[in-house]
């Protein structure tokens, strides 16, 4: 049947386990061949066909590209979905190695954002998204994906519009800005990110007010002492919870628009607690419960400088406690120490707080849960930092300071509360017009809160009056004073008022300062009903000032002695406090002063600018139609200033407004003759002034000058029809070459002039886009050109002037213009001669790439133009410059949009082969550098010109194979398939390039050897097998062409060896590459050098084993041991096998700083000392060498052996360091040194005393079997004698060998393996103590050696050590097993005593012995009589002083064996008639027992005596015990077992003590 094509993605993975089953992974895609009964067929992934259930799979729409073996299968749908199902799949796999790994905090984050992908993906897939909702939701994605890829070292992809770029699509230059390259020529202005700080109430807990209570928060700036927000107010019941039921888990603000320099300041967070209820909380007598007062509670204040760290690096709410402190006022000043809390309250506030960033709409888009809460806002008092175009504002902040009152006669002070009021004009109280803090409702009526007792209240309560502002004008406000009686009926009698209005005489609000105002009195029974009667008097000391003839007959008294402080803060975006503003937009009333009017323009505040920006040019425009020639230069001065207002970054956002007027409101039809004319003329005076300050304003104004002149023009024609047409381009042109002037003049020796032509280049791009609305964009380009021509051809005339010049080139480059063909024909020359400038002299090159990147961003190969000069100038910027990665994407967009054309043009405008071969050479260089070779050619020599050229395109080849970028195997299974999908291996097509080259070199090949052994080495390390077996073939070629030449190849041989070392060393090669040469043999067998080029091979391969074992143990997480047991055995190779010193001695130091490391101070005295013992007591000069300055060889030597000395005291083995001692001091005294003959003598002597006074332990040794395939070459199936550490006895040196070789298995048994053990696939240890064979038995045996010498002796300089294992042999005896006891006694001998180079040495020889019943007791009594010899010579030569302990020991160890059957078993055993007469053979050995025994018995007799000289009187009872068991003994003897030669007694001094002994004589 026919088949149908499907592509389909799993939905289910499949094992795979039945028949001809396909195991397939979740998402992956299978390609459909055919379908039956209920299974489909499958061809996947390409190479592999199988079933599986067809229930597994859904089906998707795709495209197929590069059909056949590797073609590809890209779904038909949102590529960022196709993206983040491959993420997944790809991050599954690193995900679990994570967890293998420990990583457990990536794990866990990185588990959330794969489930917060795949909501996210599913919510695309859903498709009920609206744009804006799919714009934020790609947002999500792409922020996720980025952070999963850097976390997991995984690429960064370059995106667009949040999805991923096609590089085939884009230039190489925007790639590598999209990259991360390094941002070009100057940021544009940016708006500052403002932040918000969310603060949301959770509880406020207390036990003592059960009253309402109201909680004001507010920022305040400790250092400047004030508040810089509004108030954030809630209102709590008596019970705690909020008094609008409705706002339960809603009690939160977001205070808004704090700037940089806000999050600086020293801020704090201040709660105010404000109760309403009773004058005096625990006195219920005070005042009838039903009048309420407002009386401050206490406060609380959290320090930003604490929390801001916390909260700006969490993305959530985080809680904080703060601690309410009962004070009479709020008095931040202090610090929390010195405000004593209330020891009776347990309040507290709990709050939750997080710092949000960005702008206003933003911050809703990214967080709906905290709007969606009601979220009070709370503005700053005054503006922020960015003034947002369409942001209305009409508030006044008035601050109620502080008054002071008379007592009035009473006895006590009053206790004092301000209501105030907003009236209007006509008397109309104003309706919700007062604001206690956001959160809560607008009032009508404020009563500030009353403190008891106190004339003179300071309140300092910030109230917002958001006034409208239609009816501001007119309105005043009205405080009235009252005294809180707390008598019974709790009156509140009204003893004074004051007012103020809003707004002056003159139009300008109340002023932004503290005022005083005036107290009148007046009684409860003022009704306040006609408010004339006190609108006419002055409310301040400056209204009083403003009515000098006040009659005294008013209803109203001032109390003079009384006053009311409250400062006032205006934020209006329409009313204004600035008289010069005023005076302006009203400048009909007072034409005469226009000229005035226009001068102090410059002194208003820019806030207050911005908020009038319309009136003003409206203002402005209308007062240069009035007279043109007499305002025209003053207007454009105010509009240059406007203008470049507009750039501070905290206006920038108004450009908007101003391109608005322009396009929509602007109606000055004749302004751009006027506006031309000024602009003009300040260009023509720029040569003659001195101060240019006027002409830079200008110049920076440019841009909107032009927008008026061109929207001024444009109104003009449309008026007129088009008339004056010829006059205004003619205009246009004078201006342009005004231009021109000012940029072609001298300005080296003037810094304003410096600063002008900045001004003007800065500006001069931004016009474009002006002109093109009123000119072609060839006449526009042309004034462009001419522009630029003038600019100086001259790269010195300034560094600051080269780059803003460069600058503008830039924008122009980056400008619309530069986009249409038509002018890049005309501006790219003239673009291009000033890059070259700079280029030419390594000037300026960051701006210069950024330069060349736009224009290979923007130009396409068919317009290509001068492409051999731009290449000729990219290539003199290597290797000097520092902007390698800009200057890179440069040659690579040129390279890739040259056509063959373009290649041939290039080759052709060469005169001659050796110009091209020079500039060919210098393309190599970039290339080189480019992929980071550190061998640059310094020659260039024309005898040399063909060998160079060739080496430098097979130094080009090797690098581009060993690029790591190309290097698949490193790559994760998704890139790798990716790129090989897309290029297939280029590794294998380069090497066949190369071997291409190689062969068509010929008769030349001779020239290249030694010097490219390296790099076609380094190719061959590279782990593919196609490209090994393509490069092998090169090695035999060079071996083939140096033995014709030289009759061998040392060369090949030494370079080989060489660089191997150092390129497997740098972690390179892999474990096939033990096999590469095998080839290399093969082809060597058909040659007559096949002898020396065999033995050649098997040498460099057995370096190779030895080099990848070293290779592996330095890179991986091994221990010191295996380090320094792999850097031993290549040591070793390169000293015996190859014979290579320099090598050898560099791993010489390499084993000796592992020592060092490891505290193996001995080991590494040994190791020095080999290099040691290559030097000779000679002056030859030697040179330079690893740590080591150029210096004669007897000095080297000198510093050689005082270090080896040093390390052996460090490793007290003192003994060592004496000989070198001796040999350093015979030299300083044939040179008659006698300064350090003296130091080196001393250090011997010194060594001497540390000899016997200073402690050393003896350690012990232990045989350890490394056997099965699995351990590294340099320790399979071999068995090593190690050095144990100080204090390590067996048990602990096991584990720490489990601990090295986790894998390992350990044996049980000392047996040796059998072949499976040792060809298995696995680890096993066999790990047992050996005992050490002295090699000096002279030391040991003599008597007056004290035991510390002995001690170093019989640990020290040993190769042989020794192993017992009893057996018995034959009929076991139940009752004396000594009869058949043998011993095997296995002697393993080393390559090299110990200690040594190593704290292990492999076992080079084996000798096993059996050891009879008889010559194991002669061993075992021998070794106890030297061992009783040694110990009373020592006490009695006083060696060791005080405690007898050792000696008792001893003692009562030997006597109490003798006792309890030890001696006599052996007497049982060997001196029975029945075993002498059937061993005749032992006769000798016999005796030699019989003797050792006797002596023994002697010997007892001497401790004894010693013992008793020397014990303690409380250890006599020990003595006589002693003394006892040999009586009793010899008694038993003597009665039990009669013989014929009875033992006499011999005295030791009072003591003597006999052992009967069987004899058969």
């Amino acid at each position: 049947q026919n088949r149908k094509t499907k592509h389909q993605n799993l939905v289910c993975g499949f094992r795979g386990s039945v028949l001809h089953g396909l195991t397939l992974e979740l998402g992956e895609t299978v390609q459909i061949l055919e379908k039956c009964e209920g299974k489909d067929v499958t061809f996947f992934p390409f190479v592999s066909q199988g079933i599986f259930p067809a229930g597994y799979v859904h089906l998707k729409k795709a495209v197929v590209t590069n059909r056949g073996q590797y073609e590809t299968v890209v779904p038909l749908e949102d590529p960022i979905i196709t993206e983040v199902t491959s993420t997944l799949q790809e991050w599954s796999v690193l995900w679990k190695q994570l967890y293998v790994k420990h990583k457990v905090d990536l794990f866990y984050k990185l588990r959330h954002v794969m489930n917060e992908l795949i909501d996210l993906r599913r919510q695309l897939l859903s498709g009920h998204l609206t744009q804006d909702q799919v714009r934020e939701v790609k947002r999500h994605i792409t922020v996720r994906l980025d952070w999963g890829n850097e976390h997991l070292g995984l690429d960064l992809v370059p995106r667009k519009e949040f999805e991923m770029v096609d590089a085939d699509q884009i230039s190489v230059s925007d790639l590598y800005k999209m990259d991360g390259g390094r941002q070009r020529h100057g940021d544009s202005c940016r708006m500052p990110v403002p932040h918000h700080l969310f603060v949301n109430l959770k509880s406020f807990t207390y036990n003592t007010i059960g009253e309402d209570t109201d909680i004001f928060f507010s920022l305040y700036d400790l250092r400047e002492g004030k508040q810089i927000s509004e108030k954030f107010m809630v209102r709590l019941n008596k019970n705690g919870g909020p008094k609008n039921p409705e706002k339960v888990d809603r009690l939160c603000a977001l205070f808004t628009d704090l700037s940089n320099k806000d999050m600086k300041r020293d801020l704090y967070i201040v709660s105010q607690v404000i109760r309403t209820g009773r004058m005096l909380l625990n006195d219920s007598k005070k005042g009838p419960p039903h009048i309420q007062y407002r009386r401050p509670y206490g406060c609380a204040v959290l320090a930003m400088s604490d929390v801001l760290q916390t909260i700006s690096e969490l993305k959530e709410e985080k809680d904080f406690v703060l601690k309410v402190y009962t004070i009479i006022t709020v008095v931040v000043k202090m610090k929390l120490s010195h405000i004593s809390p209330n020891s009776s309250s347990c309040a507290g506030l709990i709050i939750s707080l997080q710092l949000l960033r960005g702008d206003m709409e933003q911050v809703r888009r990214e967080n709906p849960m905290i709007f969606n809460r009601g979220v009070a806002i709370t503005r700053k008092l005054g503006f922020p930092d960015v003034i947002m175009p369409g942001d209305i504002r009409n508030d006044l902040y008035l601050t109620l300071e502080r008054g002071d009152f008379e007592r009035g006669g009473k006895s006590v002070q009053k206790n004092i509360e301000v209501t105030m009021y907003v009236l209007y004009a006509d008397g109309e109280i104003l309706k919700e017009c007062i604001s206690l803090g956001s959160g809560e409702h607008n009032i009508s009526e404020y009563r500030s809160f009353v403190l008891y007792h106190n004339n003179s209240p300071r309140w300092s309560e910030v109230i917002k009056l958001p006034i409208p502002i239609d009816r501001f004008r007119g309105s005043h406000l009205r405080f009235e004073f009252r005294h809180c009686s707390t008598k019974d009926k709790g009156e509140k009698k009204l003893f004074g008022f004051a007012f103020t209005p809003l707004m002056r005489e003159d139009g300008t609000t109340l002023s932004d300062e503290s005022h005083e105002l005036y107290v009148y009195k007046c009684d409860e029974n003022t009704t306040f009903s006609n408010h004339a009667l006190y609108l006419g008097l002055p409310c301040c000391k400056d209204d009083f000032n403003g009515c000098p003839n006040i009659p005294s007959s008013l209803i109203f008294q001032r109390s003079t002695k009384e006053t009311l402080w409250i400062s006032t803060q205006l934020s209006s975006t329409k009313l204004t406090q600035n008289v010069d503003l005023l005076a302006l937009l009203k400048w009909k009333a007072h034409p005469d002063r226009v000229m005035d009017i226009l001068g102090r323009l410059r002194h208003v505040c820019g806030e207050e600018i911005v908020k009038f920006l319309q009136d003003i040019l409206d203002t402005l425009f209308s007062i240069l139609d009035d007279n043109t020639d007499k305002y025209g230069p003053l207007v454009f001065q105010s509009l240059v200033f406007i203008i470049n207002l507009l750039r501070d970054s905290k206006f920038y956002h108004f450009r908007p407004v101003m391109d608005t007027y322009i396009q929509k409101h602007f109606a000055g039809a004749l302004a751009y003759k006027e506006l031309i004319r000024c602009l003009k003329w300040y260009m023509d005076r720029s040569a003659e002034v001195v101060r240019q300050d006027h002409i830079q304003e200008a110049m920076r104004a440019l841009e909107y000058l032009f927008k008026f002149i061109v929207q001024s023009r444009i109104l003009y024609s449309r008026a007129t029809c088009g008339m004056e047409e010829d006059q205004f381009r003619a205009s246009i042109q004078e201006l342009f070459q005004s231009i021109r002037f000012v940029l072609s003049l001298d300005s080296r020796s003037s810094e304003t002039l410096i600063f002008t032509q900045a001004a003007l280049l800065n500006s001069f791009p931004a016009i474009f886009d002006e002109l093109l609305q009123m000119f072609t964009v060839q006449e526009v380009a042309e004034f462009v050109r001419g522009t630029l021509g003038s600019m100086p051809s001259t790269v010195h005339i300034g560094q600051s002037m080269d780059v803003v010049k460069l600058q503008s080139i830039a924008r122009t480059v980056d400008s619309r213009l530069f986009s249409f063909p038509e002018s890049r024909r005309i501006l790219l020359p003239v673009v291009l001669h000033h890059i070259h400038l700079h280029l030419r002299q390594q000037k300026e090159l960051l701006i210069c790439s950024g330069i060349l990147s736009s224009i290979f961003s923007i130009i396409k190969s068919s317009s290509l133009v001068h492409v051999g000069q731009c290449t000729d100038w990219l290539t003199r910027t290597w290797p000097l410059s520092d902007w390698q990665g800009e200057y890179v994407s440069c040659l690579l967009s040129l390279l890739r949009q040259m056509s063959d054309i373009h290649f041939q043009h290039l080759l052709d405008n060469f005169q001659s082969k050796e110009e091209l071969k020079e500039f060919l050479l210098k393309i190599f260089c970039v290339f080189r550098n480019l992929m980071k070779l550190n061998l640059i050619l310094t020659s260039f020599q024309s005898s040399f010109g063909f060998f160079i050229f060739f080496q430098n395109i097979d130094f080009l080849a090797v690098l581009f194979i060993n690029q790591p970028s190309l290097q698949l195997e490193t790559l994760t299974p998704a890139k790798r398939k990716k790129v090989f999908d897309k290029y297939g291996d280029m590794r294998v097509m380069m090497a066949y390039e190369l071997f291409s080259m190689w062969q068509n070199l010929g008769e030349n090949k001779i020239h290249f050897i030694p010097g490219m052994i390296g790099p076609f080495l380094g190719v061959t390390l590279v782990p593919q097998n196609e490209v090994r077996n393509i490069m092998i073939p090169i090695f035999h070629d060079m071996m083939d062409w140096e033995q014709r030449k030289n009759g061998n190849f040392k060369q090949v041989e030494a370079e080989l060896i060489d660089k191997l070392d150092s390129l497997v060393s740098e972690g390179k090669g892999d474990e096939n590459y033990r096999e590469l040469f095998s080839f290399l043999l093969e082809k060597i067998e058909q040659e007559t050098w096949r002898e020396t080029g065999v033995s050649f091979v098997t040498s460099v391969t057995r370096l190779m084993e030895r080099l990848l074992d070293y290779r592996d143990c330095m890179k991986g997480d091994e221990t010191e041991n295996k380090k320094i047991g792999c850097t031993v055995n290549l040591l070793n190779f390169y000293k015996s096998e190859i014979n290579k010193e320099e090598m050898y001695i560099r791993y010489i130091h390499k084993l000796c700083d592992m020592h060092l490391q490891a505290e193996n101070y001995t080991e590494a005295a040994f190791t020095l000392l080999l290099y040691w013992e290559l030097l000779h007591w000679e002056e030859r000069p030697l040179r330079e060498f690893l740590h080591y300055p150029a210096q004669s060889e007897w000095h080297r030597k000198e510093g050689l052996c005082r270090k080896v000395i040093h390390y052996f005291n460090k490793g007290k083995c003192w003994e060592y360091g004496i000989p070198l001692c001796r040999e350093l001091a015979l030299q300083y005294e044939s040179l008659y040194d006698y300064q350090s003959l003296s130091w080196i003598r001393k250090m011997e002597a010194a060594y001497y005393d540390n000899i016997m006074e200073q402690q050393r332990l003896e350690p012990e040794f232990f045989r350890v079997g490394f056997y099965g395939r699995k351990f590294p070459f340099f320790l399979r199936n071999k068995e090593f004698v190690c050095r144990g550490h100080d204090y390590e006895r067996l048990e602990a040196f096991q584990q720490r060998m489990l601990g090295e070789f986790p894998q390992a298995i350990a044996m049980q048994h000392p047996n040796q393996p059998d072949e499976g053990i040792l060809q298995g696939d696995a680890q096993y240890l066999q790990i047992y103590a050996v005992t050490p064979v002295p090699e000096n038995i002279d030391v040991l045996q003599m008597d007056r050696v004290p035991d510390r010498i002995k001690s170093f002796y019989r640990v020290n300089n040993v190769r042989r050590f020794r192993y017992d294992r009893p057996f018995h042999k034959g009929p076991k005896d139940k009752d004396n097993e000594f009869k058949s006891l043998w011993i095997e006694r296995t002697t393993l001998i080393l390559t090299h005593p110990l200690p040594g180079i190593s704290r292990w040495f492999e076992v080079d020889k084996r000798e096993l012995i059996e050891v009879s019943p008889l010559e194991n007791a002669i061993y075992v009594v021998e070794n106890k009589n030297q061992e009783l010899r040694t110990l009373i010579s020592q006490y009695q030569h006083k060696q060791l002083h005080g405690n007898i302990n050792l000696l008792s020991m001893c003692l009562n160890g030997v006597i109490d064996a003798a006792v309890n059957g030890g001696i006599a078993r052996y007497q049982e055993a060997f001196f029975d008639k029945e075993y002498i007469s059937s061993h005749p053979e032992d006769t000798e050995k016999i005796t030699q027992l019989k003797d050792l025994m006797q002596e023994q018995v002697h010997i007892l007799g001497m401790g004894l005596a010693v013992h008793e000289k020397l014990v303690h009187p409380e250890m006599r009872p020990l003595h006589k015990k002693l003394i006892d068991h040999c009586l009793h003994s010899n008694h038993n003897s003597t009665e039990n077992q009669p013989c014929r030669h009875n033992l006499r007694w011999q005295r030791i001094t009072t003591i003597y003590c006999y052992f009967p002994i069987k004899n058969d004589k």
